[in-house]
């Protein structure tokens, strides 16, 4: 329970990397404060904050009460920690993906359904007034109907990197870690994903997972994306290197994102916007317009907006159902580069 009106007693699960960038945010938004962290390992780095340490995530949860619970905790446990908190009537947080399979995660869903309580994703780029921006222009009606959609996310995983052994099996590579982010964009700013056509590769590494991945998505819409992902390229074309969200990653001025329609397309992150005057034609001139950008860190909004939905203030802005349906994408183009076929999107 709060200790008073202004401020939101949060808990986390998970004292690994991504739960200690969640600490830190934390530590910036006001009216919020982190009180206990649940790791079997995490106890000295824990202590070293001044929090209280819990081996489990029930110890945490009958001592604490928190009133709200962030899920960093490693992506098999998801679910389990998720139910935790739902049984406590506790909203959670919970990094992406929500779980491992989406039959997975609609039964996370359905549970905080049943019980009322809120649990959202951790899509964190949603909350990037970049991505804010791009939607309420393209809802705005700037570029007209969206018809065609690229995505890019290019990177090179140093060798080290895959010293850690869960890292090189199944479930590991880019399309689960990486991709997943590209595609919730895509769904946030063009529609659903009905069905998707896509091909793996692991012919550099030999992992048992791959390391570069292609594929069509087919919007409900009617336009149609393409999506490209590899782990072995040294490239600025990726939303880690151009949108400047975390320091850890040097920043570039290029391009990772392009969403085209009837009236004009927009580029990401950088928001330059690309417009004609009527008559439209190939031979007419087009010009590009590029608006003021506010910059804020995505994870402090985040976190903002979960005290937010606490209070309840706010609806979720990502809740675990979006979670799972960009999940739901990801499993298609698992299904289409085994089968070689288009393979539709299924939702739990």
């Amino acid at each position: 329970m709060r200790t008073d009106k202004t401020e939101t007693r949060l808990a986390l699960a998970g004292a690994g990397l991504v739960g200690r960038q969640h600490a830190d945010a934390i530590a910036q938004v006001t009216g919020v404060r982190l009180v206990a962290v649940a790791d079997p390992t995490g106890e000295a780095w824990t202590r070293e904050r001044g929090l209280a340490w819990y081996a489990d995530i029930d110890a945490l949860i009958a001592a604490e009460r928190p009133d709200g619970l962030i899920v960093a905790t490693p992506n098999h446990t998801h679910v389990e920690t998720g139910l935790a908190a739902v049984a406590a009537g506790i909203p959670a947080l919970i990094e992406k993906p929500v779980a491992d399979t989406v039959a997975e995660a609609a039964r996370l869903v359905e549970a905080g359904r049943a019980a009322g309580v809120p649990l959202l994703a951790g899509h964190h780029r949603r909350h990037n007034p970049l991505i804010r921006a791009a939607r309420a222009r393209i809802e705005a009606g700037e570029i007209g109907r969206a018809v065609a959609a690229q995505a890019t996310c290019w990177l090179y995983k140093p060798d080290e990197y895959f010293d850690v052994g869960w890292r090189t099996q199944a479930g590991a590579g880019p399309v689960f870690i990486n991709l997943i982010h590209d595609v919730d964009l895509m769904r946030h700013l063009v529609g659903e994903v009905q069905a998707v056509q896509a091909s793996t590769r692991n012919v550099l590494r030999g992992h048992a997972v791959e390391d570069t991945a292609a594929a069509i998505l087919h919007f409900a819409n009617g336009a149609l994306g393409t999506v490209s992902v590899s782990d072995t390229v040294v490239s600025p074309w990726s939303w880690e290197l151009t949108a400047a969200e975390n320091p850890a990653y040097p920043v570039t001025d290029q391009t990772c994102y392009l969403i085209g329609g009837t009236h004009g397309s927009l580029s990401l992150p950088g928001g330059t916007g690309w417009t004609q005057e009527e008559p439209r034609g190939w031979w007419e001139p087009i010009r590009a317009a590029r608006p003021g950008l506010r910059r804020a860190h995505p994870l402090e909004a985040q976190i903002t907006h979960f005290a937010r939905v606490i209070a309840g203030e706010e609806e979720p802005l990502v809740s675990a159902e979006e979670g799972m349906r960009s999940l739901a994408v990801i499993e298609a183009i698992g299904r289409s580069a085994q089968s070689g076929q288009v393979e539709p999107v299924g939702q739990g």
